[in-house]
């Protein structure tokens, strides 16, 4: 099938960062391209590097990309990767990074991946079909405690105790292979009133187990701490969230980047010799509007965040 992905934000994350036709962007999401081929079509002799650990994304951004491929440069990697990668192409800073998080469309769309719990498919939920990691393995072996955990953590799922029980007690007749013998274990261990909800009784566990195979929170805080310092002064950092747990970590990377001194309130002067490394655009997150929201419900959760390097 085809890597078709409608981007969110699009026109509000160009506008953001401010491209200049000389200037070095780095995509850290590739996916199919919708942002990075409105970057590198307002480039003349600049640069954009498109980074995805999707294999399946990179060749469809590539096709996407043909137009312009004197100025792009493809890299398969994890964008938690981004001092290496900048590294190897001998580039010190950048112009703009952005930055669009969570699963893409295609990867939910695409059944054999195992990302959804609407079709059958093997226990899979890796964005880089190489990594070690998987669904199954997560599943089938994790204890039962730390499956718990990151129920409750990244899916906020409130029956957590009760799921994560269920699927101990069912891997220890029969190994939990599929997607649906998961969703069959999460909706038996439910109580009736939860099932009765609007929600999916699967898409918070599958959010969460989705988050922990890809480590989607570790990449985004290891990402915070390094994109700051390769921007080039006046640069631009542009981040969309769809979730509380992403966007906690990006608002509170931003706002300690924009602060500071981090002497106590009640010192004459300061003495840690902290300076704000980062100028908020934007106090509050940029949403989607009506006519955006009417053709793609995806983007009713989105948020942007916007910094500018100092």
């Amino acid at each position: 099938m085809g890597f078709h992905h409608v981007s969110v934000l699009l026109d509000e994350s160009i506008e953001a960062l401010h491209i200049r036709p000389d200037g070095i962007y780095l995509d850290g999401t590739l996916g199919g391209a919708g942002h990075s081929s409105e970057i590198a079509k307002r480039l003349t002799t600049g640069i954009l590097i498109g980074v995805d650990r999707d294999p399946k994304a990179l060749a469809a951004a590539a096709e996407r990309l043909a137009p312009w491929r004197d100025r792009v440069q493809l890299v398969h990697s994890n964008f938690r990767e981004l001092d290496t990668i900048l590294d190897e192409l001998g580039i010190r800073g950048v112009d703009g990074i952005l930055l669009d998080l969570g699963v893409s469309s295609p990867q939910l769309d695409e059944a054999s991946r195992g990302f959804s719990y609407m079709a059958d498919a093997p226990l899979d939920m890796r964005m880089d079909p190489s990594d070690p990691l998987t669904a199954w393995e997560l599943v089938n072996t994790w204890p039962q405690e730390e499956l718990r955990r990151i129920l409750f953590t990244y899916g906020e799922e409130r029956y957590a105790p009760l799921i994560a029980a269920a699927i101990v007690r069912r891997r220890e007749q029969v190994p939990i292979d599929t997607t649906l013998a998961l969703v069959d274990v999460i909706r038996n261990a439910m109580p009736q009133k939860a099932l009765r909800e609007k929600q999916h009784p699967a898409k918070r566990s599958f959010q969460a187990i989705r988050i922990a195979v890809n480590d989607e929170l570790g990449a985004v805080d290891s990402v915070m701490s390094r994109a700051i310092d390769r921007l080039n002064p006046g640069g631009r950092l542009a981040v969309i969230t769809f979730h509380s747990l992403e966007d906690r970590i990006v608002k509170n990377a931003m706002a300690e980047a924009a602060r500071g001194c981090t002497c106590p309130p009640e010192f004459p002067v300061c003495v840690c010799g902290k300076k704000p490394r980062l100028k908020l655009v934007a106090r509050k997150p940029i949403t989607a509007g009506e006519a955006e929201l009417e053709q793609n419900p995806r983007s009713r959760s989105a948020k942007l965040r916007v910094g500018e390097r100092i």
